[in-house]
């Protein structure tokens, strides 16, 4: 069994925003994988809105990206899964907007989500899909002519015109996911790194 977790905030304000495209792959994958309209239901028992298949389960925790290995953990100890079952999916400041990366374990980069995680995991090896929000202003500091910080610039929506590469990106993340439960990581790595 694989569990595939897309990293978000729950509350409608942020839904758009470039901390919530965790959440966005998932629901686009939801969308590609089922059939019947079947629907992400909130199960208190894991905190998170829940889809189970035969053998897969996609997650969208509702603890809040801060605090997504609680839910993480409150799966992978219920469902017995080693963490090398775990996918999970997040933004990554430090790549360009578009890219994607795919990797297992290394340091959570100052992702809260990510360090979230592995702290409630205590190890770092499971798989990531990384997606690339970051842009030359970011990593100057600046946005939209002023000085952001990384925590206030994850909670902006996307700009009008990066919302064309931002759709790609989550085409790209859903063949990512397809590679990784079909033919594994290291495919998924040459395809994507």
């Amino acid at each position: 069994m694989k569990l595939i977790v897309g990293l978000g905030n729950p509350e409608s304000r942020y839904a758009g925003t470039r901390h919530n495209l965790g959440f966005a792959v998932v629901d686009e994958f939801a969308r590609k994988c089922i059939i019947d309209n079947v629907q992400f239901t909130i199960d208190q028992k894991f905190k998170s809105e829940i889809i189970k298949l035969q053998e897969l389960i996609l997650v969208k925790p509702q603890t809040y990206v801060n605090n997504s290995g609680m839910a993480v953990k409150l799966l992978t100890t219920y469902y017995k899964l080693p963490t090398t079952s775990l996918i999970v999916i997040h933004d990554e400041l430090d790549l360009p907007l578009g890219k994607i990366k795919v990797r297992m374990g290394g340091a959570a980069a100052g992702h809260h989500g990510v360090e979230s995680v592995i702290k409630a995991l205590g190890t770092d090896q499971f798989i990531r899909v990384r997606l690339g929000i970051g842009n030359l202003r970011t990593q100057s500091g600046e946005h939209k002519g002023q000085s952001l910080s990384a925590e206030k610039f994850v909670l902006e929506p996307f700009m009008p015109k990066e919302k064309t590469l931002v759709k790609h990106m989550i085409r790209q993340a859903i063949k990512a996911l397809d590679l990784l439960l079909e033919k594994g990581l290291e495919s998924a790595q040459n395809q994507f790194n």
